[in-house]
C-alpha cells in the first residue's frame, strides 16, 4: 500500500546509519561529513569496513560517537550490510555508499519530523547522481535526479534506490540481503517488498547524492544478467525470456551512450 505526502507526526525517531566500505578513504571522509552537519540528532552510524588498507581504519579510530565501526573481510557490500543491520538499533535503517553523501543538512530532520507514522514501512524519496565519474555511462548527462516509482513500473525499470528509502528495521526479521546478486540485492529486496504489499511513503525530496563507482562499465552485462534471474526467481519462468528481451535491449541502449 502506498501513501502520497499524507503528513503524520511523529517526534525524532532513532536512525541507524549504515556505511559499507572498502578503500575508498577520500570519499568516505566526504560521505561521513555529510553525516556530521546533520540538524537531525538521533542518529547513530556504523560504517562496516572490509578490511580495508589505504589508510581508512587510522580514519575509523578518530572518529568519535555516534559513529561506530567494524573492520573484517566480508563477502561484498551486501554482506557488510546485513552486519549492519545485525548491530545497529535503529527503529528506521539507511544506507549510504561510501561514495554516496546525504543532500544536505536537514534532509534528516525533513524527512523524520514531517513523515513518519508507526504503520509506515517505507519512506521513499529521490536521489541525484554524481557525475563527477568517469563511469557514469549508464545515465544520461540530464537524468542526473533519479524519481522513485513504488509501483508495477519496478518491474521494467529499477528507480528505487537503497540511498533514497529509509526503511523500518521490523521488515528485516524476514528479509536480508541476499549474496546470491553482487549488484542488485537491493533492487531484489525491495520487489520482494512491494509484491508482499508494506506500507510506503513517497516524499518529494532528494535524500542523497550518489557516486557511480559501483557501477562501473565492467559489471554492466552482470547487472543485467542479475535483473534476468531475479524478475524470473520472483515471476514466472515463462517471462523470462521477456525479461531476457528487456535487459538485452537496455544493455545495448547505455552501451552506444
Amino acid at each position: 500500500m502506498i501513501s502520497l505526502y499524507s503528513k503524520i507526526y511523529i517526534i525524532n525517531p532513532k536512525v541507524s546509519i549504515i556505511i559499507p566500505c572498502y578503500n575508498n578513504l577520500k570519499l568516505l571522509k566526504e560521505c561521513v561529513e555529510s553525516i556530521r552537519v546533520q540538524t537531525f540528532s538521533n542518529y547513530e552510524v556504523w560504517i562496516i569496513d572490509g578490511a580495508s588498507n589505504d589508510g581508512t581504519q587510522d580514519y575509523l579510530k578518530s572518529l568519535e560517537h555516534p559513529f561506530r565501526w567494524i573492520s573484517e573481510k566480508d563477502k561484498g557490500v551486501y554482506d557488510a550490510m546485513n552486519k549492519g543491520i545485525d548491530l545497529s538499533k535503529g527503529e528506521w535503517l539507511y544506507f549510504l555508499g561510501s561514495d554516496d553523501r546525504i543532500f544536505d543538512k536537514d534532509t534528516l530532520v525533513n524527512v523524520f519530523n514531517s513523515f513518519a507514522d508507526s504503520k509506515l514501512d517505507l519512506i521513499i524519496g529521490s536521489i541525484k547522481y554524481d557525475f563527477n565519474s568517469e563511469d557514469s555511462f549508464f545515465l544520461k548527462k540530464n537524468e542526473g535526479e533519479i524519481k522513485p516509482s513504488w509501483s508495477r513500473k519496478m518491474w521494467v525499470k529499477n528507480t528505487l534506490h537503497h540511498q533514497g528509502v529509509f526503511y523500518k528495521r521490523g521488515l528485516y526479521k524476514e528479509h536480508y540481503y541476499t549474496l546470491q546478486y553482487a549488484i542488485l540485492a537491493d533492487y531484489a529486496l525491495n520487489l520482494n517488498l512491494y509484491e508482499k504489499g508494506v506500507q510506503a511513503l513517497m516524499i518529494n525530496q532528494i535524500i542523497a547524492v550518489c557516486g557511480t563507482d559501483g557501477m562501473s562499465k565492467e559489471h554492466r552485462w552482470k547487472m543485467y544478467q542479475e535483473e534476468i534471474d531475479l524478475k524470473t526467481n520472483q515471476s514466472s519462468v515463462l517471462l523470462k525470456p521477456v525479461f531476457f528481451a528487456i535487459s538485452l535491449f537496455k544493455y545495448f541502449i547505455k552501451k552506444r551512450i
